[in-house]
């Protein structure tokens, strides 16, 4: 069976009648009736409605020359796959998941929630692919398209949670380095406090000039301080979002491809 176009695929038999003791001078074999008359009475004979349909029957006359010429007559029977519970209850199921991590990149990337959506997502098509294998039968020639098609679902939903959780270790970096800023600015501030609390004795008379002078260099400090902070902080997002933005859409673009070309290959 050439299982390529699994589960569009259509199957060719042949079944051969021939004598294999008298030749050809003392039997010969004939069609008993014409082409549409034999594809009616088949149709109305092939009564089983569930995988298989049948399309066309075929019949030739031929000679076959070993030890003795010998009349051949050769039906070549052509059935069709019904698609639809393969459709249904596989293909389905991987396009909705594969549409669901695309979906995905609008959940907000500051939590582990899409890292664990997205792992839920490769296990169902694990057990997709599980199916698969023990629907089609073995067989050595070309990999059926499903089975191209589910493994490259597999590996796109694989590298887009690569790429979620790079997203996050970027996050992650930036607010680690914005609360290592935070605590700096918090010691360096109640050191000043401190200094302003217990001033040494030469200056504890000063003027309250003094006073709002050493109130606006602390002002200064905070402010330098939380503009590092942010500059710090809004460095990290801005590429993790870039890398965000650039991959949804190269994926986005990745998958019409795919498809678009999956689907060409499948029909043609």
């Amino acid at each position: 069976m050439d299982l390529y176009r699994f589960p569009f695929d259509t199957q060719n038999c042949s079944i051969t009648l021939q004598s294999t003791v008298y030749s050809a001078e003392e039997i010969q074999l004939d069609v008993a009736t014409d082409k549409i008359k034999i594809l009616q009475k088949s149709k109305e004979l092939f009564q089983a409605q569930g995988e298989w349909e049948l399309i066309d029957i075929n019949e030739t006359k031929a000679i076959m020359i070993d030890w003795v010429e010998a009349d051949q007559l050769i039906y070549q029977i052509t059935i069709k796959r019904r698609p639809v519970l393969y459709v249904i209850n596989i293909m389905t199921p991987v396009f909705f998941f594969l549409v669901l991590d695309v979906i995905s990149f609008f959940i907000d990337t500051s939590g582990s929630d899409k890292v664990s959506f997205k792992v839920t997502l490769l296990l169902s098509i694990s057990v997709m692919l599980l199916i698969l294998n023990d629907t089609l039968p073995s067989t050595s020639r070309r990999i059926p398209l499903i089975g191209v098609y589910c493994s490259v679902v597999f590996i796109l939903i694989g590298i887009s949670i690569l790429e979620t959780i790079l997203v996050n270790y970027l996050m992650k970096k930036g607010a680690k380095k914005r609360s290592t800023v935070e605590t700096a600015a918090a010691v360096t501030g109640k050191y000043c406090v401190r200094g302003q609390q217990n001033p040494p004795d030469s200056v504890r008379d000063q003027n309250e000039e003094q006073s709002r002078t050493l109130d606006l260099l602390k002002q200064i400090l905070r402010a330098a301080t939380n503009r590092n902070q942010e500059k710090i902080s809004l460095s990290w997002n801005a590429w993790a979002r870039i890398i965000d933005v650039i991959f949804s859409v190269l994926y986005m673009f990745a998958i019409i491809v795919f498809l678009s070309v999956h689907t060409n290959r499948w029909f043609s």
